[in-house]
């Protein structure tokens, strides 16, 4: 039995899915999906399910992360190319263009779901971890406001090394972050709604927003690269492992993995909010 190749990219920030179809679809025997990692449980699931019905193939699932997985979506039409590709943020216009150049056109995008982002650490660590997304912000940004001159519209490299440098409140253990690169999904999503949103409770940082949005953006979501954060690639699966050999690091990831693993890890709350499926 063949299957028509249609071109789909299933995207997830909600957990969402964009769907193509294309008149010069090739025809394959299985379906290949890439993508998210965030997402890649859900997936690989639906897939086996799908495999046991008996009438097509198991289709092939793998976990490439959310920007990697479009561009190869988005590469052209053709059995060399993914049918699906997972996302845990919506598609960028950039990526829109590019898949319209290569001939990769009527993307329909559909959320299939919801998931959340959490910051995690071993349930071995003797620290406890209560944050805010202003916390989070100065401890991960490439740069942050002068500590002697907070308000004084200065910025210099982020100095801070450990948590309690960042909030007195916080324990005195060294700022050591596991998460994904910036071609995963879970990043950008993370950066968006923690690094900007932390940002944005400096004042005037936020004014600057209205006058210079690209300075305001980069000011807000470029991470710092002195090994505060550490880049622990796609798998989310091994930032757990990690963290289980370093409690008192911790991690950023999607909720489903902290629920697969609630023996293993224990959520920081950020602005007082422990993740919960209610909550999300």
């Amino acid at each position: 039995m063949r299957i028509t190749r249609t071109t789909a990219c299933l995207l997830t920030a909600g957990l969402a899915a964009t769907l193509s179809l294309s008149a010069n679809a090739a025809a394959r025997n299985a379906i290949t999906i890439v993508g998210s990692s965030t997402v890649y449980p859900f997936s690989a699931t639906v897939a086996e399910q799908f495999g046991k019905g008996g009438q097509f193939k198991t289709p092939k699932v793998e976990s490439t992360g959310t920007g990697g997985g479009i561009k190869l979506f988005c590469g052209g039409i053709g059995p060399q190319y993914p049918d699906i590709a997972n996302a845990s943020r919506a598609m960028k216009k950039s990526e829109f263009d590019a898949c319209q150049k290569a001939g990769v056109k009527e993307i329909v995008e559909f959320k299939i779901g919801f998931d959340g982002i959490v910051v995690a650490q071993s349930s071995k660590s003797t620290s406890k971890l209560e944050l805010t997304r202003k916390d989070l912000f100065l401890a991960l940004a490439k740069q942050v406001p002068d500590p002697a001159k907070p308000e004084g519209g200065a910025l210099v490299a982020n100095p801070y090394k450990t948590w309690n440098e960042v909030n007195p409140a916080l324990p005195k253990t060294k700022i050591e972050v596991l998460g994904p690169p910036p071609t995963s999904g879970t990043r950008d999503a993370f950066a968006e709604l923690a690094l900007e949103g932390g940002c944005q409770e400096i004042p005037w940082i936020k004014a600057k927003k209205a006058t210079d949005e690209a300075w305001f953006k980069s000011t807000c979501m470029t991470v710092r690269e002195d090994g505060a954060y550490v880049e622990a690639g796609e798998n989310d699966n091994l930032i757990v492992q990690k963290l289980e050999a370093n409690p008192d690091a911790a991690g950023v990831f999607g909720y489903s993995y902290l629920a697969l693993n609630e023996d293993k890890l224990k959520a920081a709350p950020v602005d007082g909010q422990a993740p919960t499926y209610e909550a999300i």
